[in-house]
């Protein structure tokens, strides 16, 4: 399995190169900001039209991950449409896709500042979600202990023989981890920001996705 091992708080976890990350013991799926039905959503509001495959192309990947790693939870942490209007605008492709993802496990959507959760489509509809020492939500919050969240798309800018190249990636320290965004037609803020130098501590690390997910410390300006 393309995987990185990850302790956090006492728990063995694992980076997926896909942007998901799995708890083991038990047999828990993470992913986030899947952010699907975005092209419909810029077309709606007049802006970029893009091809309207990235609900195929994310829905393909996480079906991937669930074949791999056999989950009997998934938590998806927030943004998980662009929008309440592109949850509903679901094609029936989709909404059948999902729920054959779904059945037979237990689903957990988390409420995201873009979407309250599609509650159209079933699943449990929480705020946040603790299990054992760890705390699922989606933003980080500034006094974090086991905390897994999402929202800020982190990716990390690096310099490889004078190229620049940029990633997507976990963060992560010793409080908490954010994953990176799951969704085909997301963007990214640089780790090296603010908003995300700021919260994470001096020894965070990044998780760079990719066959395999490497891990470095996390670049700061």
């Amino acid at each position: 399995m393309n995987n990185l091992p990850v302790t956090f708080c006492g728990e063995a976890l694992e980076a997926l190169g896909s942007g998901g990350l799995f708890w083991p013991s038990r047999r828990l799926l993470v992913v986030s900001d899947l952010h699907l039905g975005k092209s419909e959503r810029m077309a709606r509001r007049g802006g970029a039209m893009l091809p309207p495959y990235e609900g195929a192309e994310t829905l393909d990947r996480l079906a991937r991950d669930i074949d791999r790693t056999a989950p009997a939870t998934v938590i998806c942490l927030g943004d998980s449409f662009d929008d309440t209007a592109a949850a509903e605008a679901l094609d029936d492709a989709t909404r059948g896709r999902l729920g054959a993802l779904m059945a037979g496990r237990t689903w957990i959507w988390i409420e995201g500042n873009h979407d309250p959760g599609p509650i159209a489509l079933g699943g449990d509809h929480l705020l946040h979600y603790q299990a054992g020492p760890l705390v699922f939500r989606h933003i980080a919050t500034p006094d974090a202990r086991g905390e897994l969240s999402g929202h800020y798309h982190p990716k990390a800018r690096l310099s490889l023989r004078g190229r620049s190249l940029s990633r997507r990636c976990f963060l992560i320290d010793a409080c908490r981890i954010i994953l990176p965004a799951y969704g085909a037609y997301t963007g990214g803020l640089a780790c090296d920001r603010p908003e995300l130098s700021g919260i994470m501590r001096d020894d965070a690390r990044a998780i760079l996705l990719g066959s395999p997910p490497v891990m470095i410390p996390m670049p700061r300006r």
